[in-house]
């Protein structure tokens, strides 16, 4: 069950997931959801009572394994599924876990890359704003 918007939007909320390196540098975590075939950033259907924040980090361990650290919020995406408008609520989230992924239904493939370079591999352009937004934070 979702909760929906009082105009009927529907509400998700989603992490840019990211890494520290050995070396200073920073690895971006794209997901595979093999019902759209599309690579993404991880993000989810909030419930009912849930805050943003609360969805945010639900849906990151659910999609990934991983427990995270919210930090600065990134921009709100806007666009249509099915006819109905939705809005994804971002945060940049800094992994808090080592990695614990196990495929499923909904995503059945996790790839870590060089922040920069996930830019491409990226299905949407939504996404790709938000990845743009998050290269600019002074992590």
């Amino acid at each position: 069950m979702t909760t929906p918007d009082s105009d009927g939007t529907i509400l998700a909320a989603g992490c840019v997931l990211y890494r520290r390196t050995g070396s200073g540098g920073l690895e971006v975590c794209l997901i595979h959801r093999p019902k759209y075939d599309d690579w993404s950033l991880p993000k989810g259907k909030l419930h009912p009572g849930e805050t943003p924040e609360q969805a945010a980090v639900r849906e990151v361990a659910e999609e990934t394994g991983h427990h995270v650290r919210l930090g600065p919020r990134l921009p709100t995406v806007r666009y249509t599924v099915g006819g109905r408008p939705k809005r994804v609520d971002y945060w940049a989230a800094e992994t808090a876990s080592p990695d614990a992924f196990t495929p499923t239904r909904e995503v059945d493939a996790l790839h870590w890359h060089p922040a920069p370079a996930a830019r491409p591999r990226l299905t949407h352009p939504h996404d790709r704003s938000v990845l743009a937004a998050f290269l600019s934070l002074p992590l």
